[in-house]
């Protein structure tokens, strides 16, 4: 098995200012992979993915969710290609969306063959689950020839039997030979246009098997705690488990699985990049966690700033401070800040006291604050 260095990148473009992280430069060095006009791995931006939810032969509603999820911040969009109705659909979908649409195939390769006649971005599927090898090839063969890459997606939930019987449970080893199963199909086709995921729900099995994958390939690699549950508390399972892989260097694509609606999952995606500095950000709120020294309402305030900034697509970190002890430092360092004491807050613009404002004013101040900064 070879070894996969991790090599410093110093000038890829993850944070506003064009650089990284000095805690998060290293990145694993793989190969790089073009979904539509968004580049994947070799030092690439990590892109956030998302799948639409609706049923993909209603074309209006597919492309209207599409839309929203764009306007989130979503960078490619799957669309699941698993019936008549939706592998006739698929073209007109990719005509009407701004962004990469992948198709994700299960079983049927003549649902693969209309998603790449339907000039598909991608093509999700298993090469191994759909059937004779002279299928296989046709997919791969129309995907060669129109250069749409493949995602091989291995689930811990759907190991092949005999793997299953071979390691008695499912294991980062299993993960990693059953995905390797699929490659090395479309290795033996000089198919090398590859991304690789290995997810599960299984947090800590997630990790071992990224972890695993990246160091004995080169592929590109796309991240994801799979079936990660409610809002809550998959957020917290996919931040875990896709953080610690980008803290490490792992992962050039992810996709947040959630039951809601894909702009959520997409608003998380987006938030996991934003944390570890691997993107910039919108409109940052820092607000202290409150204890018996706050006096005033800093619940409502953060409530209603949040709900008045998330349209603003500037990078201005607001810190929210509801007492005067570590209130005025926080507050200061912060592009905005509102240091709070009794009924009134004090309003801090790149470490500079302006002013006094009542605690009913804070939040109309702190949107004029946002709206204008920056500006000449």
């Amino acid at each position: 098995m070879m070894e996969i260095p991790i090599l410093t990148q110093t000038t890829n473009g993850y944070t506003a200012n064009g650089h990284a992280d000095a805690a998060l430069h290293q990145r694993r060095k793989s190969r790089r992979v073009m979904i539509g006009n968004i580049p994947v791995g070799d030092g690439a931006p990590i892109s956030v993915q998302s799948m639409t939810k609706t049923k993909t032969g209603d074309v209006d509603a597919t492309v209207a969710q599409i839309a929203r999820m764009e306007e989130a911040g979503c960078d490619i969009a799957r669309v699941t290609v698993n019936d008549w109705e939706a592998a006739e659909a698929i073209g007109e979908i990719v005509k009407q969306s701004n962004i990469p649409i992948v198709a994700d195939i299960h079983f049927n390769h003549v649902f693969a063959l209309k998603a790449i006649e339907g000039n598909v971005a991608k093509v999700r599927l298993n090469p191994g689950n759909i059937g004779k090898i002279e299928r296989i090839h046709e997919v791969l063969g129309k995907a060669k020839e129109k250069n749409i890459p493949i995602r091989i997606g291995v689930n811990s939930g759907s190991l092949e039997k005999d793997i299953l019987d071979k390691h008695g449970y499912p294991t980062a080893e299993a993960l990693y030979e059953s995905a390797m199963r699929h490659v090395h199909i479309c290795e033996d086709f000089d198919f090398p246009n590859v991304i690789i995921s290995v997810k599960s729900t299984d947090v800590r099995l997630m990790i071992d098997a990224y972890r695993l994958i990246a160091k004995r390939t080169d592929y590109p690699l796309h991240l994801g705690v799979t079936e990660a549950g409610t809002t809550r508390v998959g957020s917290i399972k996919s931040a875990v488990g896709i953080g610690t892989l980008l803290a490490d260097g792992i992962g050039d694509t992810i996709r947040v699985s959630l039951t809601d609606e894909p702009e959520k999952e997409v608003e998380t995606g987006k938030e996991i990049l934003r944390t570890l500095g691997l993107t910039s950000r919108n409109v940052e709120i820092i607000a202290c966690p409150t204890c018996g020294r706050l006096e005033i309402d800093l619940f409502k305030v953060t409530r209603e700033l949040e709900a008045a900034v998330a349209h603003i697509k500037k990078p201005v970190k607001v810190a929210l401070l509801g007492c005067v002890v570590n209130g005025p430092g926080e507050a200061s360092e912060a592009d905005i800040g509102i240091a709070a004491g009794k009924g009134v807050g004090i309003l801090y613009r790149k470490g500079v006291m302006i002013r006094r404002i009542k605690e009913e004013d804070i939040v109309s101040t702190l949107i004029e604050e946002v709206t204008n900064f920056g500006n000449a």
